[in-house]
């Protein structure tokens, strides 16, 4: 049953007794006279639909705190403890000074039901409502895509490591695979955690340890082959067959029917990191610098800071790319209301998210993948001519050809016949055959994107107003860089209780306030 907040206070109410002491201007003086009005009951009432049992604690009470925990940076036990012991919790709060706080674990039940629930980010939606209310977004028609990393909140684990992990998982949480684990798994005492004692600096034994685990996930696997799709066992049972799979190679001289097993040599594409966190992924960062975790997607809006919509993804795979996620942050963010400017790096200049930029009417200043020469200092992709109503391709040299389409729809123009005697040949290709040019789907976008970016009213726009996304990354990850829980759900969640708090932050600071006409802003961005 949902818990009310009451409209009498108690004797020792915190707000009658150090009310003055707040700061004014700050987000612990605004909930104190706002939070029931941003946080009020119906808010939060379908979380709770019974109306039985004992009262539960108020929503202005768990969201405030939610808010002030992700704003500060806290754990779940050090929220509550500066719900205990400061003041301005307190206050922000609406507790009595000798109020002793809830249970850190009431903290983790409302996340539980909220990340259920099918309005998970609430919270964060109710903040850009009152983003939306105070015009502060309005006449500003530029966002910002971009990404950041975050790190995760387990270590990376080896191979053998895993191996073992995945088999005591699933003898965990599917019935009955202890006993199967017993029968069939002799490689190692899976009843223990941690790795066998082997010589490991000796490559014949660590092969040996490997095949012996190998060998016993694989027969776990053909043992427990019936499991459900879509269960918590099924989950375990499909964790196991990934990792059994992703790092491992049949040895030399073996096609694995043998038992015998190694290491890959290579590192599996979208490679599961920790058995622990089986959503975390290496992030490549650069060439160089490889960090693991998942990714925070942002959409802001520049000038002010306000972020307008978010999404943390896995580090890698399906709909971690900038410009997939970039695409669904863009649909998704119901602060534009007119053609904007949208500007990002170029991790952003996809053919796909170009088009969806023009296609809702906007304006893409995004920074253009490059065309680059197959010949240092030779001729590039756009050096050729494309007359897309005639479908023909001419070179450098004056050459035409026509494009021709094939069974697989790929579009090509093959100036194979010209290219023999061509003077221009090796400022061209180096190909037996001559130079064949491959057409995009979108190439008549991408090829007017890349002319327009060298514009130079396009280039200051872009380095006066791209930059300041960094500025918002900065207010998000300082002292979050590290995630603190595991898994994109939870993570998610955080990420918007996260943005929430920033953008409210943001507004309190531009004097955010309440008037008979609803939330404005009292000062200027």
């Amino acid at each position: 049953m949902q818990g009310r907040s009451g409209p009498d206070r108690e004797l020792f109410d915190a707000e009658a007794w150090a009310r003055h002491l707040v700061p004014a201007g700050s987000v612990f003086a605004f909930l104190a006279d706002h939070r029931r009005r941003l946080f009020p009951d119906e808010m939060f009432a379908d979380l709770f639909p019974s109306s039985n049992g004992r009262p539960g604690l108020p929503a202005d009470l768990v969201a405030s705190t939610i808010v002030l925990q992700s704003l500060h940076s806290l754990s779940d036990a050090d929220a509550v403890g500066a719900l205990r012991f400061d003041l301005r919790w307190k206050v922000a709060c609406g507790l009595p000074v000798d109020h002793g706080g809830f249970d850190a674990s009431s903290l983790t039940y409302w996340r539980r039901r909220l990340a259920r629930s099918e309005r998970p980010e609430r919270i964060f939606e109710v903040v850009r409502q009152v983003v939306a209310e105070t015009g502060v977004l309005k006449g500003k028609t530029r966002r910002v895509l971009d990404s950041t990393v975050l790190m995760d909140a387990v270590a990376t684990q080896d191979t053998v490591t895993q191996l073992i992990g995945a088999i005591r998982r699933v003898g965990r949480v599917v019935s009955g695979a202890d006993t199967l684990i017993a029968a069939c798994c002799t490689g190692h005492d899976y009843s223990k955690p941690g790795k066998p004692a082997i010589t490991w600096d000796d490559p014949d034994a660590r092969d040996a340890l490997v095949s012996a685990l190998v060998g016993d996930a694989l027969a776990l696997l053909a043992a427990l082959a019936e499991q459900p799709d879509g269960s918590e066992q099924a989950a375990a049972v499909g964790l196991l067959a990934l990792v059994a799979g992703q790092d491992v190679e049949p040895a030399d001289g073996s096609d694995g029917t043998d038992g015998r097993w190694r290491i890959a040599r290579a590192v599996a594409r979208d490679r599961v990191i920790s058995t622990v966190d089986p959503d975390a992924r290496h992030v490549h960062k650069s060439r160089s610098v490889k960090i693991d975790g998942y990714k925070a997607h942002l959409i802001a809006e520049p000038d002010t800071g306000i972020i307008t919509g978010c999404q943390l993804t896995r580090g890698g795979g399906e709909g971690a790319a900038d410009g997939e996620a970039g695409q669904a942050l863009l649909a998704a963010d119901s602060t534009i209301t007119s053609p904007a400017e949208i500007l990002g790096d170029s991790a952003y200049g996809t053919a796909d998210l170009l088009s969806a930029v023009v296609d809702a009417g906007h304006t893409p200043i995004i920074k253009p993948w490059p065309a680059p020469a197959n010949i240092p200092g030779g001729f590039s992709p756009d050096a050729f001519t494309i007359n897309h109503a005639a479908g023909t391709v001419t070179c450098p040299a004056g050459h035409t050809v026509p494009v021709r389409t094939g069974r697989t729809g790929r579009r090509t123009a093959a100036f194979t016949e010209h290219c023999a005697d061509c003077p221009l040949r090796t400022r061209c290709t180096t190909a037996n055959a001559g130079r064949t040019v491959t057409l995009h789907t979108h190439d008549k976008l991408l090829r007017a994107h890349r002319a327009t970016a060298t514009d130079p009213v396009f280039q200051a726009t872009y380095r006066t107003h791209r930059p300041m996304i960094e500025r918002t990354i900065a207010w998000l990850t300082r002292g979050n860089r590290r995630l603190r829980y595991h898994g994109t759900t939870k993570n998610n969640l955080w990420l918007h209780h996260r943005a929430a708090a920033v953008n409210l932050r943001r507004l309190v600071t531009l004097g955010l306030t309440h008037t008979d006409t609803g939330w404005a802003l009292t000062a200027t961005t």
